[in-house]
């Protein structure tokens, strides 16, 4: 399964550097395949490994505030494995069939 979260302290000011960079840091820690852009922390795994690490993330933000905004989508296969990098790949095959520009 896929989970892409956001997390977020509110009542904290104005940065929120500090408590995502504590989340970030869970999920790293975690050793489970992940990749963090500018929105959203993806991580892939099994149910029970993927959405303790989104707890636990989700803690560690917890203590920079007193209340804390998750979001979060989950694209949930069983049995499937390598889909972070594996939807990309599909999505950029479909581009260059249908893009002269792209090879």
């Amino acid at each position: 399964m896929l989970v892409a979260f956001s997390v977020a302290p509110s009542g904290s000011g104005d940065s929120l550097a500090e408590a995502v960079a504590d989340a970030v840091r869970v999920v790293r820690e975690s050793g489970l395949p992940h990749r963090t852009d500018s929105m959203f922390t993806t991580v892939e795994g099994e149910w029970d490994e993927v959405m303790d690490v989104v707890r636990r993330a989700t803690e560690a933000v917890g203590r920079h505030g007193d209340r804390v905004s998750l979001v979060l989508k989950a694209d949930i296969r069983p049995g499937r494995t390598g889909e972070m990098q594996g939807k990309v790949d599909r999505l950029e095959a479909a581009l260059a069939r249908t893009d002269p520009d792209r090879g």
